[in-house]
């Protein structure tokens, strides 16, 4: 397992992958997921974050709930979005992303800890399958092997009403919910990014719903 580790350049996430794989699966019968929800106390909570862009993702980066300041920001926080099919498809996402090469990189990571060593899950199937025949970025990526769970970090945004935005972010673990992620956003006190931030919050957004199951 060193050798291997030593050999790939894997890092913490990608030994801790390494050592999943390597488990000996116990057979069993697949029953089918149930649609993945946020529960209601999660909802309650982040319906009090008026100005707070903040997500929730799913097992395969589907958006289960979003703040409606998070939508301002970013229609690919909407609920019912697929993080990863947008990123790679959806053609504005290399205008929203400046840095789209690292968000891709790491969008592509993020969906392989999110799946973990159930790589025969017919949802993970359909959807690398689908993005495999249609973006040869993905595929290119998705070959790579890459496991890199997102815990903090920086993100810039280009909105087309207040321009360029450089925001920080924090991930957690939404415990008693396996495969999900709260992701919040925030912007340097002070800084145009945060004053852009609470104009963003002040706008209106057309009734957005604020949680959305995913299959």
């Amino acid at each position: 397992m060193a050798a291997l580790a030593r050999v790939f350049s894997l890092d913490d996430d990608g030994i801790a992958h390494l050592r999943e794989l390597a488990r000996p699966a116990p057979r069993r019968s697949r029953a089918p997921r149930r649609p993945e929800r946020v529960t209601p106390s999660l909802l309650r909570l982040m319906r009090t974050w008026s100005d707070t862009p903040a997500l929730v993702l799913g097992r395969y980066m589907d958006v289960l709930a979003a703040t409606p300041s998070a939508i301002a920001l970013n229609s690919c926080s909407a609920p019912g979005v697929n993080q990863v099919r947008m990123v790679f498809l959806d053609p504005e996402a290399r205008n929203v992303f400046p840095d789209w090469p690292r968000i891709a990189a790491e969008t592509v990571a993020g969906l392989r800890v999110g799946a973990g060593t159930d790589l025969d899950d017919p949802r993970l199937t359909e959807l690398v399958g689908e993005l495999s025949l249609k973006s040869e970025d993905f595929r290119r990526l998705w070959a790579k092997h890459d496991v890199r769970a997102k815990t903090a970090g920086e993100k810039r945004f280009v909105h087309p009403l207040v321009g360029e935005l450089g925001l920080s972010y924090e991930t957690f673990t939404v415990n008693g919910a396996p495969g999900q992620t709260l992701v919040v956003y925030h912007a340097e006190p002070g800084s145009d990014s945060a004053q852009s931030l609470a104009l963003l919050a002040g706008l209106p957004v057309e009734d957005p719903p604020m949680s959305s199951p995913a299959r």
